[in-house]
C-alpha cells in the first residue's frame, strides 16, 4: 500500500516536471511580433480612401499583416499629437514586411499611393508573449 502511494507520488512529480518543461520550451519558441507604424499625410482623402485604402488593406492581409489600428484618434500625452494619419500592423517576421514591401502587389500600388498621399513607415519588434 505504501509503494502504491509513492508510485503515484513520483509519478505526479514527474508529469508536473515534463509539462513544466513542456510549457517553457514552448515560450522559448514563441516569437516576438513585428508592428509596422505608418504615419500618412494624406493629399486627397477622397481618392485615397476611395482608390487607395481597399487595394492596400487587400493586399496586406493577403501577405499576413494584421491590422490593429487604423487612423482612428490620437491623442497626445507629451508634446502635439500627430498630424498625419497613424495605421500600426502586426506581422510575423521583418522578412514577412520585406517580402511584401517587394511584392508586385506592393510595387503595383506605389503610383497611387504617391499620388494621394505622404509615407513614414518603420517597424519595431515586440515582445514575445
Amino acid at each position: 500500500m505504501m509503494k502504491t502511494r509513492y508510485t503515484i507520488a513520483l509519478a505526479m512529480l514527474a508529469g508536473f516536471g515534463l509539462g513544466t518543461v513542456a510549457v517553457q520550451g514552448l515560450h522559448a519558441q514563441a516569437k516576438a511580433p513585428i508592428y509596422q507604424v505608418t504615419e500618412v499625410e494624406i493629399l486627397d482623402t477622397e481618392a485615397y480612401l476611395k482608390d487607395y485604402v481597399p487595394k492596400a488593406g487587400a493586399a496586406i492581409r493577403a501577405a499576413g499583416g494584421k491590422f490593429l489600428a487604423l487612423g482612428g484618434k490620437t491623442t497626445a500625452f507629451d508634446g502635439e499629437p500627430p498630424k498625419s494619419r497613424i495605421v500600426i500592423q502586426q506581422w510575423d517576421s521583418i522578412d514577412q514586411i520585406k517580402a511584401y514591401r517587394d511584392s508586385a502587389a506592393f510595387k503595383e500600388l506605389l503610383p497611387i499611393r504617391d499620388k494621394l498621399a505622404k509615407f513614414r513607415t518603420y517597424a519595431v519588434e515586440g515582445i514575445a508573449q
